[in-house]
């Protein structure tokens, strides 16, 4: 099996694990609702900037695509690691939208980046 679908796997299978355990700590009076939802949406953010750490180290035979792949490796790591602080210490709808902001410009930072890439290449 791909080392990568194991570890997307390992991600998904734990988040449901703690899922499921905040409810349970929830429906015994251990935890608020609050907790539970800030719990299982942060390790969202966990699980993008880990995925986001993953992108650069794979191999790609063009010099443009490795530093595409850097930038987006960096912008998902950063914009990852934004949503889970947010969910973790902002208040709710801070976080919320916050961290949609976060992500959107991720995504926003690499298209221009493999835009600006495209220019150059068409340019030389």
């Amino acid at each position: 099996m791909n080392k990568d679908l194991i570890g997307n796997l390992a991600w998904g299978g734990g988040i449901v694990v703690v899922a499921l355990a905040a409810s349970l700590a929830r429906k015994l009076g251990y935890a608020d609702a609050d907790t539970v939802t800030r719990l299982v949406i942060g390790l969202n953010g966990l699980m993008m900037a880990w995925n986001g750490n993953r992108i650069p180290k794979s191999f790609v035979p063009n010099a443009n695509a490795g530093r595409a792949r850097r930038v987006a490796g960096w912008s998902l790591v950063i914009s990852g690691l934004v949503y889970a602080a947010l969910f973790a210490f902002a208040p709710l709808p801070v976080a919320i939208w916050g961290g949609a902001g976060a992500v959107l410009a991720g995504i926003a930072v690499t298209i221009g980046y493999c835009f600006s890439l495209q220019s150059r290449a068409k340019a030389a």
